[in-house]
């Protein structure tokens, strides 16, 4: 009787802010800890993503480490999640550079990354035009079958089925099309209320490194539904972000309080954030305290990553060479 295999799973995150926040946590995060049991997982901090628009070069090397030690903080398993640095495996590089040869560049300019940042800082690297297909290498070097992504994502993850099938097409099957995995918390609201959060638009977030008064500050500062400018004003929950929020904090009976109240005006803006705050503080006091603990002993969180790239680069390896093969490079 033949062995099942367990699916390969990758994900990765930019270190482009100081902390993790509330929506890596809940999609990409967690992401992670509903599959560690169950998958063969991949877990990558992509340096290499983070370069793509202007930074320093020491809050980067900080980040790395802080954005490693917040995963293993919140519970990833590193016995069962290969954890490594992006920039660690040098293959993913020279496989993006072969798989953008397959592909036209109009592809490369729709994505709504380069056309969102572009416009934010007025012009744009070839790096961040060439992010996608980058992302693409990444998931494709492990022939990883499922990637857990949060909705702005899933443009990119698509372009990189559209690389997969493009390559298999042209050189013979060689990549699975990777399958997105959306969690509860898939797409979480910028307390701006625009858009989703983003690690670098921090005002809008809430970090998992943020304290008590922090969180409560932000939340009170957050944008909520526009129809309800009085206390007496009845809202509507699905306008606003911090009810979004409140579904993947809040038990279902509280919620179900919070939709009649601001519905109906019983319970007002305030009352409603201070709910929310109460259950993010709880739920990230733990995480908090394990994360100061691994950055008090940072040698430990960069032997996992030496560790995960032991692992990962023989992988990358052999894609690669298989690639090159099929490619006539070798």
């Amino acid at each position: 009787m033949s062995v099942k295999m367990r699916k390969r799973m990758f994900t990765g995150l930019q270190p482009s802010g100081e902390s993790l926040h509330i929506g890596n946590y809940l999609s990409a995060v967690k992401g992670v800890l509903a599959l560690q049991d169950t998958h063969d997982c991949i877990l990558c901090v992509v340096d290499y993503h983070a370069i793509t628009v202007p930074y320093e070069t020491e809050s980067l090397r900080r980040r790395k480490l802080g954005i490693a030690a917040e995963y293993l903080a919140a519970g990833v398993d590193s016995n069962r999640v290969t954890m490594m640095v992006q920039s660690d495996v040098p293959e993913h590089t020279e496989l993006a550079w072969l798989l953008g040869c397959l592909m036209p560049v109009p592809k490369f300019e729709q994505l709504p990354t380069y056309k969102d940042k572009k416009t934010r800082y007025g012009s744009a690297s070839f790096g961040l035009l060439a992010y996608p297909i980058l992302m693409a290498a990444d998931i494709l070097i492990y022939k990883a079958e499922t990637v857990p992504v949060g909705k702005d994502q899933l443009p990119h993850l698509e372009f990189a089925r559209e690389v997969a099938r493009k390559f298999n097409n042209t050189f013979g099957q060689t990549f699975p099309e990777p399958q997105a995995r959306l969690n509860e918390g898939a797409y979480i609201p910028s307390l701006t209320g625009k858009g989703a959060m983003a690690k670098s638009i921090a005002k809008g977030n809430i970090n998992l490194s943020d304290d008590p008064d922090t969180i409560r500050k932000k939340l009170a500062q957050a944008v909520t539904d526009p129809a309800r400018i009085r206390r007496r004003d009845p809202g509507e929950p699905t306008r606003c972000p911090v009810y979004t929020i409140h579904t993947c904090y809040t038990p279902q009976a509280t919620l179900d309080e919070i939709t009649q109240g601001c519905r109906s005006a019983a319970i007002g803006c305030l009352e409603c954030k201070h709910i929310l705050a109460d259950g993010i503080v709880a739920d990230l006091a733990p995480i908090q305290a394990r994360r100061e603990e691994l950055l008090a002993h940072p040698e430990e969180v960069y032997e996992i990553l030496a560790q995960g790239v032991a692992i990962c680069r023989p992988l990358a390896q052999e894609t690669l060479n298989e690639v090159r093969q099929k490619m006539g490079i070798d």
